[in-house]
């Protein structure tokens, strides 16, 4: 039977090898002084400088240390993923591997999980370190994924987080998901979501692997998770709901420019040529996409109901 520890803390790392010892000791002084057991998990996603021949050395020093090198840079949330299918603590925390996170606010995470009834703890760099190039952008980003996930959180991309094991269990990340597990987590069930005030640190070795391209990838997976969160079960809602309107409206009106140059026609009354008149055009194209989207909807509710995934469901407690 697999062992149970207190806690688990995975570190996603990218050319980190010079933070990579100081962030196990600091770990590790502040598991002992609080007795807690442990398991450092380092995945090493695909560097291109010594990081994992660190880890390696590391582990001979820290047991406690487990491991995982991919062969190429697959990104965060593949990270993460692979870290949380190896965690075995009973709360499992994420931490970035360069020094800005603090494994001093591990044990008041973990008593807000374990007493407080939270399934998962946010950390809040209230106070930040970074470039104003990454601030301001972070700060719109926060914003709208508040407002679309209605999850009353100040800081989505905090990467120190505390979790519930269940609901690391529960969910996949995948592409840039990572910045969404709290809203991943909300739509798997997992309701009880705090945050926590972190101390931020500036970066002591090495520069930071933030560019546009993530928060352009960063807005394309905010809305794909808000579709799946709402209508990932029935797609036909969303997009027979959108057809039908349209069709309606195209329907509604092509037959009205009809009758109307009808009626003028057999009252002597002047009259346009339905073929002259723009909004007929118009008309028509609200009919194509109306069918196009209601199509699609009608595809997309097959495709789910054939999908393993399909009753698939999260059950918190059974009686026999």
């Amino acid at each position: 039977m697999e062992q149970k520890l207190d806690i688990s803390v995975v570190v996603p790392l990218y050319n980190e090898e010079e933070s990579l010892p100081e962030l196990v000791a600091w770990i590790r002084r502040v598991a002992e002084e609080n007795n807690l057991s442990y398991e450092i998990i380092m995945v090493d996603d695909g560097s291109t400088d010594n990081s994992w021949s660190v880890v390696e050395r590391l582990k001979s020093e820290y047991p406690a240390i487990r491991g995982i090198s991919f062969s190429r840079n697959y990104g965060k949330s593949a990270a993460l993923y692979c870290g949380f299918e190896m965690a075995r603590g009973e709360v499992v925390f994420t931490m970035d591997a360069d020094l800005q996170d603090s494994p001093d606010e591990i044990p008041e995470m973990r008593r807000m999980i374990i007493e407080e009834g939270y399934d998962l703890v946010s950390g809040w760099k209230r106070k930040r370190y970074d470039p104003i190039g990454k601030r301001l952008p972070s700060k719109f980003f926060n914003l709208t994924a508040r407002v679309m996930s209605g999850i009353k959180l100040h800081d989505f991309n905090c990467g120190l987080k505390a979790y519930r094991s269940k609901v690391v269990k529960s969910i996949e990340v995948y592409g840039e998901m990572h910045r969404y597990i709290p809203i991943l987590a909300k739509h798997a069930g997992f309701k009880r979501i705090g945050e926590k005030v972190v101390e931020h640190h500036e970066r002591k070795y090495g520069k930071s692997k933030f560019g546009l391209e993530r928060m352009v990838k960063g807005y394309l997976d905010l809305i794909s998770v808000t579709f799946m969160s709402h209508f990932g079960r029935s797609p036909m809602y969303l997009f027979g709901g959108l057809g039908t309107l349209m069709f309606l409206f195209g329907g509604i009106t092509a037959l009205w420019i009809i009758v109307e140059k009808l009626y003028s026609q057999s009252h002597g009354l002047v009259w346009r040529g339905v073929t002259e008149q723009p909004l007929f055009y118009l008309a028509l194209l609200a009919i194509v996409l109306g069918v196009q989207l209601f199509l699609a909807g009608f595809l997309a509710e097959l495709i789910n109901r054939r999908s393993a995934e399909r009753n698939k469901y999260l059950i918190e407690s059974k009686i026999e």
